[in-house]
């Protein structure tokens, strides 16, 4: 079961909801966040450019200048990484933006993965 957290709003490349990571970088540069909370927020961003690979491809086309329609989604195994998310998911709730978790046996054609994520372009039914 591979999870993913994301906002009300629609990701216009993929066509699904987007992602946790999007809503926080909106928060984090909004000048919205009391000193503590942006400096968690930085920390975890931190963490995460350290500690998950940014994935290599994002759609399933070889062509060098097709869209990008692939979204990212954890493995349950990443436990480290699912707690540093929680946390940010607390910072963003805290400040409005509400995330939902969505779990998924399968999640569209995978594209790239490593031991932490899948990602995976939806398959044609999971989009708008």
């Amino acid at each position: 079961m591979f999870l993913r957290f994301v906002t009300s709003e629609i990701d216009p490349r993929s066509g699904v909801e987007a992602g946790v990571f999007c809503a926080a970088c909106g928060l984090y540069y909004s000048d919205r966040l009391p000193d503590y909370e942006d400096e968690r927020l930085g920390d975890l961003f931190v963490w995460f450019n350290r500690n998950l690979r940014t994935p290599s491809r994002f759609s399933r086309s070889s062509r060098g200048r097709a869209a990008g329609r692939a979204v990212c989604w954890f493995r349950p195994t990443a436990r480290e990484h699912l707690a540093r998310i929680y946390e940010m998911v607390v910072i963003l709730e805290d400040n409005g933006v509400f995330i939902r978790r969505i779990k998924a046996p399968k999640v569209g054609y995978v594209v790239y993965e490593d031991d932490h994520q899948v990602v995976a372009e939806p398959y044609a039914d999971t989009r708008l």
